[in-house]
């Protein structure tokens, strides 16, 4: 029976879980064997539970010449070990140390999805020269490289770091049966209201991200600073992990410096995202660098109108006057103004949400999603007189 080995290199454990969990399962029904490849984490359990094997190897963010030296060693000696056909990776990191394995392991298939490229139109040129270095080193390695917005895509040929005809765009996609309104009850938003401790009556500006300032969280509590003062049953609602380690992290705490604690609620990490976007009024993005946020498709498909920066990665999940507005990155005024207009307007929040809706659909169906990295395998399979294998009959 014919079921090549495919290998889907990620940072962590939580990018598998989270990230790419579904599409594994997608390719593994397709008739391939699928596994993954990351760093340890308490998420590798229920990656491994969901019937995708998981190599642990460790590899660090940052840039780390040991650390990564001994990762390279360790992922050649894995994909010899496995013999796959295919090596998959994701991210910056795994992409340059992932492939350089696969090709020095003499992998026949080697190919990277670009989630978004660190440097981006406000890098320093030092940052810029560095990273498009470091991308060209990587692309030198891949027979197909999948872009998930067009941005990027568009970045990679002019700079030289790939072929127009290495290239393609792949989009980013959700579960759009999973984040629906239809699918959430009114039972289960009163529940988790009062669980948060958010009044039945108030109005409330979501955030779903690491907290980190890089996210914007500095400039998003400044424009809540501004509307809570004329919008006394005002309530935000910030989603996403603390990151202590991080240069840049932030906490709960820090909501208290601009005077707004007592109608901040921190959340933490959730896995009931459907419910906490069905209590958000409005959902407020206004990230420094993105590649193709989640966030505001998730928002989109619940029917949640957005506010984000207007960024690559942003601009390709926010249409503006379509599903919400985009502003200036790093201005809390702007910010406060375009999300106090959505709050104020009861029939302009009603019709952005029912157009993000119609919105995601047409452009975020991850089934769209897996349907052009599997044509990627075929097409880099056919090129190679190797046999695709048959799907898996249900």
């Amino acid at each position: 029976m014919n079921q090549p080995l495919v290998l889907h290199i990620a940072t962590a454990d939580m990018g598998l879980r989270f990230l790419l969990l579904e599409q594994l399962q997608a390719i593994q029904h397709a008739g391939y064997q699928v596994r993954g490849v990351a760093s340890d984490g308490p998420y590798r359990t229920e990656v491994e539970a969901a019937g995708i094997p998981v190599e642990v190897v460790t590899m660090p963010r940052s840039v780390t010449p040991t650390s990564d030296l001994v990762a390279i060693a360790k992922l050649v000696r894995l994909f010899r070990q496995l013999k796959p056909t295919i090596v998959h990776t994701h991210n910056p990191k795994p992409g340059l140390l992932g492939q350089l394995a696969a090709r020095l392991a003499g992998v026949p298939i080697i190919i990277n999805t670009i989630h978004g490229f660190y440097f981006h139109e406000h890098s320093s040129a030092k940052q810029r020269n560095f990273y498009i270095a470091m991308e060209k080193i990587a692309a030198r390695c891949s027979h197909a490289i999948l872009s998930q917005n067009r941005e990027d895509l568009a970045t990679a040929v002019a700079a030289k770091i790939a072929r127009p005809e290495q290239i393609s765009l792949l989009g980013n996609g959700i579960n759009l049966n999973v984040f629906d309104r239809r699918a959430v009850s009114q039972t289960e938003v009163t529940a988790a209201r009062q669980a948060l401790g958010i009044p039945a009556d108030a109005q409330v500006i979501g955030a779903v991200g690491r907290l980190v300032a890089e996210k914007g969280y500095h400039e998003l509590f400044r424009a809540c600073q501004k509307l809570m003062a004329t919008r006394p049953n005002l309530h935000l609602l910030v989603v996403g992990p603390e990151e202590p380690h991080k240069a840049d992290g932030l906490t709960a705490a820090t909501a208290a410096e601009y005077g707004i604690a007592e109608r901040s609620h921190f959340a933490g990490m959730r896995r009931d995202m459907p419910v906490l976007y069905h209590l958000m009024d409005v959902l407020a993005h206004p990230s420094y660098r993105e590649g193709f946020p989640r966030a505001p498709m998730e928002a989109s498909a619940m029917g949640v109108p957005i506010v984000a920066s207007a960024i690559r990665g942003c601009r390709e999940t926010v249409a503006h006057g379509l599903n919400g507005m985009l502003v200036p990155v790093r201005d809390a005024a702007a910010l406060a103004q375009s999300l106090g207009r959505i709050l104020d307007d009861r029939v302009l929040r009603a019709a952005f949400g029912k157009l993000a809706r119609q919105f995601a659909e047409r452009e975020f169906d991850q089934q769209r999603v897996f349907e052009r990295v599997l044509l990627s395998y075929t097409e880099q399979l056919h090129a190679r007189g190797l046999a695709v294998p048959a799907p898996i009959q249900h």
